[in-house]
């Protein structure tokens, strides 16, 4: 006898879902809630972009998607006891996986609502560039036919439709969308963030470097970009009102990008096209004056014309840096030229192909440009930073070779500073002996001439006394030559009288000997104080008295005048007059000063030039006027250094 289970094993079946037909029919308003239209319905294959069945269509199209499950029945080992009927075997999961959805909708499976955007009016839901996928339960399910149902919202100008659909088992549909997830989201994703943070990068570049423009372009053009990549990452229209306005947006943003990657190209090989770039900047005008201005109506013909003919600047750009890099005129080849122009091969490359499939929008936001985009910002980002190490590397070659150029110059100025100053010494040894000279000649000499004088023109014997007397005035002359430096540091006369008494008390004894009568008009206070400019400094009132005392004593020697006036005045407050006329024969100024015969004249000159003052001598056979004005407050220190020249 036949042995038997006891109990049977449970009966399996391999099963697929096979999509059976894919209709759309346009909806009559913008409902998304079942039943879809009765009639209308036409056969379309998926990917579906209804505007290239019903162009002036614009709202919205239910997809009505019929599918059923087909089964292998497997063989089934039944107990003794009882049977199983086929209807007990149990059918395997299904999935649904939609590539995207243009630009918003709902799905539902036979009559109940599986999923639906957040969304379905203005401002829509972006859903175009959102793989998504279900597991389908088992209660919404029937035997036989089942339908899925999708309904789908747009604006005519954005090629709205259905993306690619499948049905199968959850795995299969799990791995595919995950494919779909990285390629559709995940790349764009990683492009964006990678020009955003090129774009930073470089803008903060080109603000410390604002000559190095290339710099500045390259980081326009990678935010231009980043925001054209926000048309296949926003899951919102936000910030804008609806979808045609982002449309509007995402468009512009192309054409500021095709812009900046033709003028960083220029600036980056060197190209001066100036009348090149003038067109490019009007023909940016213009495209984005039509996408901004194109009518709702027309948008997609509008769009599509400006798109297309971004693209082709794009690929001539291209094409005309190869000829560039690859075949110079005058010059070698250059390598960051070379690698630049591959670089744009490979776009030209992708640019061709996104031009080829610019009616198909699921085949655009799916092209080798998400891949290629990642490559090559980060292929020119290694070639700016390549570019950027170099030139940092040349900074500081430069800074080596400054270093050592500013070491040599260092030693070779302490060099030169050092026989300046050897020849500043020998040039103060000079000065001082020069004006040793002439302190000697004003001070000591004119005691002499004094004395002298005084010897000649008396009638009678000089007493010792009087000699003794002589011989003690040329003493002090020497002791006040001697101490010229600290008289220079001294204080100021209290008041002009105070200041011109010493000298007055010589002279007037002098004069008085040898019968010269003499009038002193000096004023009786100072008009102010040194800081204010009222007064002149100790080191002016010293040279003046030599100026006065070198004067006085011309009269002793050459004048043979009668009669002497000495006047010390302040004309304005910051001004002081001294000045010494006689009634002597007088003399021929300019004979004088063209033999350069006389040492008296050049000294008093020399003291007036030193002091800044004017100095003036007027002479003829009527008497002789010497007149110096100095201006307060704008003369010599109070201390000037000895060595001073004269």
């Amino acid at each position: 006898m036949a042995q038997t289970s006891q109990s049977g094993t449970t009966p399996s079946a391999s099963c697929k879902a096979q999509i059976l037909q894919v209709d759309a029919a346009r909806a009559s308003g913008l409902n998304p809630a079942l039943p879809a239209p009765a009639e209308g319905w036409e056969p379309v294959k998926l990917p579906d972009l209804w505007t290239s069945r019903w162009p002036t269509h614009d709202g919205a199209v239910w997809y009505r998607i019929a599918w059923q499950r087909v089964c292998d029945s497997a063989p089934q080992v039944l107990d003794t006891e009882s049977a199983v009927a086929p209807s007990a075997v149990a059918p395997s999961a299904v999935a649904l996986g939609i590539d995207g959805i243009s630009v918003a909708g709902a799905v539902y499976v036979n009559h109940g609502l599986l999923w639906s955007d957040a969304s379905l009016v203005e401002p829509l839901s972006r859903s175009w560039n959102v793989p998504r996928w279900w597991l389908l339960p088992e209660s919404m399910l029937q035997p036989g036919i089942n339908h899925v149902w999708v309904y789908v919202v747009g604006s005519r100008a954005l090629s709205p439709g259905l993306g690619q659909l499948r049905l199968g088992a959850p795995q299969e549909v799990a791995d595919v969308q995950a494919g779909k997830q990285w390629r559709q989201r995940t790349v764009y994703f990683v492009n964006a963030v990678l020009c955003a943070m090129a774009g930073v990068l470089f803008f903060s570049i080109w603000l410390l470097q604002r000559r190095a423009r290339t710099y500045g372009w390259f980081a326009l053009m990678a935010l231009c970009w980043m925001l054209y990549l926000s048309t296949y990452l926003a899951g919102t229209q936000w910030p804008w009102p609806d979808s045609l306005t982002r449309a509007r947006f995402s468009l512009v943003a192309l054409l500021g990008y095709v812009l900046s990657v033709c003028i960083f190209t220029f600036r980056f090989g060197g190209q001066k096209l100036p009348w090149v770039e003038r067109f490019l900047w009007a023909l940016a005008f213009v495209g984005a004056a039509v996408t901004c201005l194109v009518p709702a109506e027309h948008a997609r013909q509008g769009f599509s014309l400006v798109w297309q003919g971004a693209t082709a600047v794009f690929l001539v750009n291209g094409l005309q840096f190869q000829i560039h890099a690859w075949f110079p005129r005058r010059r070698p080849r250059n390598l960051a030229h070379i690698l630049l122009a591959c670089i744009w091969l490979l776009l030209t490359l992708v640019a061709l192909n996104n031009l080829y499939s610019v009616l198909d929008r699921w085949q655009v936001a799916r092209d080798w440009a998400a891949l290629s985009g990642v490559l090559v910002i980060g292929l020119l980002m290694l070639l700016l930073g390549g570019q950027l190490v170099k030139q940092m590397h040349e900074v500081r070659r430069f800074n080596r070779e400054l270093k050592v150029g500013v070491e040599s110059a260092r030693s070779e100025l302490a060099q030169a500073l050092q026989r300046e100053h050897l020849q500043a010494l020998e040039n103060a040894k000079l000065q001082e002996r020069m004006a040793l000279a002439h302190d000697l000649h004003d001070g000591l000499g004119g005691a002499l001439v004094r004395s002298m004088a005084l010897v000649e023109q008396s009638p009678d014997t000089i007493s010792t006394a009087r000699v003794l007397s002589l011989l003690k005035s040329m003493r002090d002359d020497l002791n006040q030559l001697i101490d010229y430096g600290s008289s220079a540091g001294a204080s100021v006369p209290d008041t002009p009288v105070q200041w011109a008494a010493p000298l007055r008390h010589r002279i007037t004894r002098i004069l008085d000997e040898i019968g010269v009568q003499t009038h002193w008009s000096i004023a009786a206070q100072w008009q102010g104080t040194v800081e204010e400019g009222k007064r002149p400094n100790a080191l002016q009132c010293l040279l003046l008295t030599r100026l006065v005392e070198e004067a006085l004593s011309n009269v002793i020697k050459h004048s043979h005048a009668s009669k002497v006036r000495v006047e010390y005045s302040q004309p304005k407050p910051n001004q002081l007059l001294v000045r010494v006329e006689d009634d002597g024969v007088g003399f021929d100024v300019q004979a004088v000063q063209r033999a350069g015969q006389s040492v008296g004249m050049r000294s008093m000159a020399a003291r007036a030039q030193r002091l800044g003052a004017s100095f003036s001598v007027q002479s003829s056979p009527a008497g002789t006027m010497v007149t110096a004005v100095l201006q307060l407050g704008t003369g010599l220190p109070a201390a000037a250094p000895r060595a001073e020249s004269r």
